[in-house]
C-alpha cells in the first residue's frame, strides 16, 4: 500500500476519536463522576474493595470520608503481594506488569501496577490521542509517510513469580500493537537495550537512513542523541539528515531550559513541538493546540482526579477537592484513583490550572522538588523559566542544573546555591546571576519578599559545573538515559554535595 494512502487512512482513523474527546470537553465533571463510580463498582469484590465497602459508596463525599489518601509506602505491602502472584487485592483483573520507577527522589525503586485496562485505555489511548489532536490541528501533516524516532527507557523486562517489571517505556514497547512497531524506529531490540552508550550508537545506525518525520522522548536525553547524530554526520542541523521532520513529541521534564538549543538544530520555522504529561501511574494530559504551553487534562482514561492545594499540603488543614472545585493559578498536588487499582494515590507532581473550560494545566514541579526552607515557596516552573530567560539574554546554553539551600548559620543569612552546567557559557557569569535572580523575583512574590534588601535571603550563588558533570553523576548511580531526571530543587543539600565532590 503506498505511503500517502497509509497516511490518509491513519489520519482518518485517529480523527474519529475527536468526537469522544468533545464529549468530556462538554461534560467534564459528569464524565469524571461516572468514571469514579465505574472504578468503584469494578473493584467491589477486591480485598481493598471489601475492606472499604466500595459497594455502598454512592457519592464523592462518602468516597473521600472512607478511603484515605495514600503514598507508595502506604500501599507497598499490597503491591508486593501482587508481585508475588496474588491477585484481586486492589484491582479486579489480573495484574502482571509493574513499571519500575527511576527513583529520582528515593534510592529505593517503586513498582507501579499496570493493568491491561491501564495499558489499553490509558497509555495507548493517550499515545493515539496525541496523534489525533496533532493531526486535527495540522490538516496537511505527512506524519505517516515516515517513522517516529523514539527514545525510551534503557531497561529490559524482568520476571518475578509470573509477574514482570521494567521501565514503563519497556513495558509499552513489549506490549505495543504491530502497527506501532512498523511506524517507529529504532526496532524494539535496540529500544530495549540496557547499556545507554551502546544504545545511542545503535539508534543512530538504525535510524540515519530512515525517513524520520517525528521524534518522541525526554528533552534532556533526546538532545544528547540529536547532538551525537549531528557530530557523527558532520551536518549543522537535523533537517539536513531528515528533511521531512515536522514534530517533536516530548515530556518527562520541562522543555523550557532546552527550547533555544532545539531551535538551533531544528531551524525550520514550521517545525512543531507537542508536549505530553505521562508517568508510570498513567497518561494525564496532552497539548491540544499548536504553539501552546498548556496541556488538556484527559478525563476518560480510567483516572479519577483530585487535587490538594499546596498551601495546605502536609498540614493539619490538608483537604483534597475534586475537579469541579479547582481554581485558576493555584498550585495543586495531584491525587489519582485509577483502572490499575491505585486509590486516592499521591503521584508527587504539582500542577496549576490555566483554563477551567476546558480544563488545561501546566506541570509546576514535584511535591518533594521545591525549596521552602525560608518561606520562599520556589517551584521548578519558576527556576526553569528563569534559567531560560537568563540563557537567552546572555546568549548562553544550559545543559542541566540543580539548586539547594545554604542554611542560616550564626548571624549569616540563608541563600540558594546553584550548580549549572553550560554547553555555552555566558561571557559574564555575574550578569547571568543577576538576570536569574531578578527573574525569579518577578515570577515568585514569596522569593521576592525574602530577597528584598537581603532581608532573609542573600543573593543566589552559582557554581559553574565542569563539562559532563551531571552525566557522570547519573552514570555513577547507573541512571543514564530513558526516564531518569536530574532533581532540580531540594530542601536538602545531598544532591548538590555529591555533585560538588564529583567535580573536584
Amino acid at each position: 500500500m503506498p505511503l500517502p494512502i497509509i497516511n490518509s487512512i491513519a489520519s482518518w482513523v485517529l480523527k474519529q476519536r475527536i468526537h469522544q474527546i468533545e464529549l468530556f470537553l462538554k461534560y467534564p465533571n459528569e464524565v469524571q463522576e461516572e468514571l469514579l463510580m465505574n472504578l468503584l463498582r469494578t473493584s467491589e469484590n477486591t480485598v481493598v474493595g471489601k475492606h472499604y465497602d466500595f459497594a455502598s459508596i454512592k457519592s464523592y463525599n462518602t468516597f473521600t470520608e472512607r478511603i484515605p489518601i495514600s503514598t507508595y509506602e502506604d500501599i507497598e505491602k499490597f503491591i508486593e503481594q501482587t508481585r508475588q502472584g496474588e491477585q484481586n487485592i486492589f484491582w479486579s483483573t489480573p495484574i502482571k506488569w509493574f513499571a519500575k520507577s527511576s527513583g529520582t527522589t528515593n534510592a529505593k525503586s517503586k513498582f507501579i501496577p499496570v493493568s491491561n485496562e491501564a495499558l489499553e485505555n490509558c497509555h495507548y489511548k493517550g499515545s493515539k490521542d496525541l496523534l489525533c489532536l496533532y493531526l486535527n490541528n495540522n490538516e496537511d501533516s505527512q506524519l505517516f509517510i515516515g517513522k517516529s524516532l523514539r527514545l525510551g527507557g534503557s531497561s529490559q523486562i524482568y520476571e518475578n513469580n509470573n509477574t514482570f517489571f521494567g521501565d514503563l517505556s519497556a513495558i509499552l514497547i513489549e506490549n505495543m500493537p504491530i502497527w506501532a512497531e512498523f511506524s517507529s524506529t529504532p526496532s524494539s531490540r535496540v529500544s530495549l537495550m540496557s547499556e545507554w552508550e551502546t544504545k545511542i550508537m545503535a539508534i543512530i545506525e538504525e535510524s540515519r537512513n530512515e525517513n524520520v518525520t517525528s521524534f518522541a522522548g525526554v528533552p534532556s536525553w533526546m538532545l544528547v542523541l540529536m547532538n551525537k547524530v549531528l557530530e557523527d554526520s558532520g551536518k549543522s542541523n537535523l533537517m539536513e539528515i531528515w528533511p521531512n521532520l515536522e514534530v517533536y513529541f516530548h515530556g518527562g521534564v520541562s522543555f523550557e531550559p532546552y527550547r533555544e538549543q532545539y531551535k538551533k538544530i531544528l531551524p525550520a520555522s514550521q517545525f512543531k513541538y507537542y508536549e505530553i504529561y505521562n508517568a508510570s501511574e498513567g497518561f494525564f494530559a496532552i497539548q491540544d493546540l499548536n504553539n501552546s504551553s498548556d496541556l488538556l487534562l484527559m478525563l476518560d482514561y480510567g483516572i479519577f482526579y483530585e487535587f490538594i492545594p499546596m498551601s495546605v499540603f502536609g498540614t493539619t488543614e490538608e483537604k483534597a477537592i475534586r475537579l469541579s472545585d479547582v481554581e485558576l493559578n493555584v498550585n495543586y498536588a495531584i491525587l489519582i484513583s485509577t483502572n490499575a487499582g491505585l486509590w486516592r494515590y499521591l503521584v508527587g507532581d504539582t500542577v496549576r490550572f490555566t483554563s477551567l473550560s476546558p480544563y488545561r494545566i501546566r506541570v509546576t514541579g514535584r511535591t518533594k522538588h521545591h525549596i521552602n526552607v525560608f518561606g520562599e515557596e520556589l517551584m521548578v516552573e519558576n527556576t526553569d523559566r528563569a534559567i531560560s530567560k537568563a540563557s537567552q539574554l546572555t546568549n548562553s546554553e544550559v545543559v542541566d542544573y540543580t539548586v539547594a539551600p545554604i542554611f542560616m548559620k550564626d548571624k549569616e543569612k540563608g541563600a540558594h546555591e546553584w550548580m549549572i552546567e553550560f554547553k555555552s557559557k555566558p561571557s559574564n557569569i555575574n550578569e547571568f546571576q543577576k538576570i536569574l535572580d531578578e527573574t525569579l523575583q518577578s515570577l515568585n512574590s514569596d522569593y521576592e519578599a525574602k530577597r528584598h534588601n537581603n532581608m532573609t535571603l542573600n543573593p543566589l550563588v552559582i557554581n559553574v559545573a565542569r563539562p559532563n558533570l551531571f552525566y557522570d553523576w547519573l552514570k555513577e548511580q547507573d541512571k543514564l538515559g530513558g526516564q531518569h531526571k536530574i532533581p532540580r530543587l531540594s530542601n536538602k543539600r545531598d544532591y548538590l554535595e555529591q555533585l560538588k565532590n564529583l567535580s573536584l
